[in-house]
């Protein structure tokens, strides 16, 4: 037996006590919780600990815990999540089934291959942009059907949000006594207190607007996997209902920054501005920074505790607040437009040009997708609309373009760089968006690919074809493009960059 396991655990580490052929149970521990990975099964046991933030102390209240992480869990992951278990007969000689009551309990999931969580492929160099607009799509239809927090609630209020990011500083100054270390945080401190005095008002909108919701709580790279080349989540938080009825932004800022921590900036920007153009929730833009700085001074406040624990050293805190010093301080916005004829590439463009942004602090506005929102019709969908007519029209044009500036000076007012990826064939609207940045004070370029006629038109048809993308170009499309394009003006050239230079 060993010493430092419960019997209970210890015996079910004989592979005799499991159904099925299980010639090797295998242990995993949390603070909170024995994991035994059985066959094609594991079993999750909670240690009967009591924390300032959890209280698994008595038997009712893990298998309480138990069944709300089953029904939490299965949310979105109905096909790992399988069952609470009981454990019966004794501690010495623990039963799966069995008569009375049971002696503890377990979650029961389906297995996975760890080398398939998040954090292990995006170490191994092979977490991709596709993997992550897979994971937006999961996220938002997620937050979408989540339990929304009524108008009033403690949740989403001023308190709810602010005494916890405050708490963290107050942990982090007791536990790292280095002057240097004192004084950044103090500083980082303060501008949180500052952004939350800022942003107070939007927050208690957004919640009034039905954007704090039951969410995950927990959403970062170790907390999803590849399987069947589909991004699952699992193991959100059961156990505090104040860290997982959350704003929506502070859940996606989570995985955001863990992606910085992990060095992938192209990637982190690619997730939020994939979850930004599904969800359609722009506004959350003003409050990511605030949450993504409060989610790296949680993994501080975790990594200082493991220091004190261990002994070690200031590393990784520091890490982190060197982390959450870059986010409070953006470089300077920038406002690039697209121009060129449909199938030109200015998709392929700005797509590179988000994926290599080694800040993560650019955000797109699609012309395809934001007109399609504007008249109440999913990115993917058939408007019907015939060239110059329906949502093609030129007053849509003018409510489109509209729209689009004004969303890009809201990001633009908020610190994010901007580009928008719409043709931009008349002049007017060209210089529209240039006196924009002038009023927003940020540097302006023009981003035009190019692209042979024959290009083009393969481009347009594969893209016809595949009918998955926001764009209804057509050749008749491109037809009428090619008499009314306004080419760029000897002025404009040099503020024109192609996409090989990107």
């Amino acid at each position: 037996m060993d010493a430092d396991l419960p019997r209970v655990i210890d015996a079910l580490l004989d592979p005799a006590r499991y159904p099925g052929d299980v010639r090797r149970v295998e242990l995993v521990q949390t603070h909170i919780s024995w994991v035994l990975l059985a066959g094609d099964f594991a079993y999750k046991i909670k240690k009967p600990v009591k924390l300032s933030f959890l209280d698994f102390s008595t038997l009712a209240l893990r298998h309480r815990y138990c069944l709300d992480e089953l029904r939490l869990n299965r949310r979105f992951a109905p096909d790992l999540y399988l069952d609470v278990v009981g454990i019966f007969n004794t501690p010495q000689d623990p039963q799966w089934q069995g008569s009375g009551a049971p002696i503890e309990y377990a979650v029961k999931m389906h297995r996975f291959e760890e080398s398939s969580r998040l954090d292990h492929v995006c170490a191994r160099g092979e977490l991709q942009a596709a993997h992550l607009s897979a994971l937006a799509d999961a996220v938002v239809a997620f937050h979408q059907a989540a339990a929304v927090a009524p108008n009033g609630s403690y949740f989403g209020s001023g308190q709810h949000i602010l005494q916890p990011a405050l708490d963290n500083f107050t942990d982090l100054l007791r536990f790292l006594p280095e002057a240097g270390l004192q004084n950044r945080l103090v500083a980082l401190r303060h501008w949180t207190q500052a952004q939350f005095d800022q942003l107070a008002p939007l927050m208690q909108a957004r919640q009034q607007a039905g954007r704090v919701r039951e969410c995950h709580g927990d959403l970062h790279l170790a907390n999803m996997v590849l399987i069947d080349g589909r991004v699952q989540l699992f193991d959100c938080i059961e156990f505090n209902e104040d860290l997982r009825w959350i704003d929506v932004a502070s859940e996606i800022a989570f995985v955001y920054i863990d992606l910085l921590e992990h060095q992938q900036p192209g990637l982190a920007d690619w997730l939020l501005d994939e979850v930004l153009s599904r969800s359609g929730d722009y506004e959350a833009a003003r409050v990511l920074r605030f949450y993504a700085v409060y989610r790296a001074m949680v993994r501080a406040k975790v990594a200082a505790l493991r220091r004190v624990q261990i002994q070690g050293d200031t590393d990784e805190v520091e890490a982190y607040v060197a982390l959450a010093e870059r986010l409070l301080a953006p470089p300077p916005a920038r406002l690039v437009i697209t121009h060129g004829l449909s199938g030109c590439g200015k998709t392929v463009a700005s797509d590179a040009l988000l994926q290599t942004d080694p800040h993560a602090s650019t955000l797109r506005l699609r012309s395809d997708v934001q007109r399609k929102r504007l008249f109440g019709l999913a990115p993917g969908a058939a408007s019907g609309s015939g060239v110059g007519a329906g949502i093609y029209a030129f007053e849509a044009h003018e409510r489109t373009y509209a729209h689009l500036r004004e969303q890009a000076a809201l990001l633009l007012q908020a610190g994010w760089s901007v580009v928008v990826d719409a043709a931009f064939l008349k002049r007017a609207d060209r210089d529209a968006f240039r006196l924009l940045a002038q009023q927003m004070g940020a540097d302006f370029s023009i981003l035009a690919p190019q692209a042979s006629p024959e290009q083009l038109r393969q481009r347009i048809l594969a893209r016809s074809a595949a009918g998955h993308d926001a764009s209804e170009a057509t050749m008749a499309v491109l037809a009428q493009q090619m008499q009314v394009i306004e080419p760029l003006g000897p002025d404009e050239i040099g503020s024109t960059s192609d996409s090989d230079a990107l």
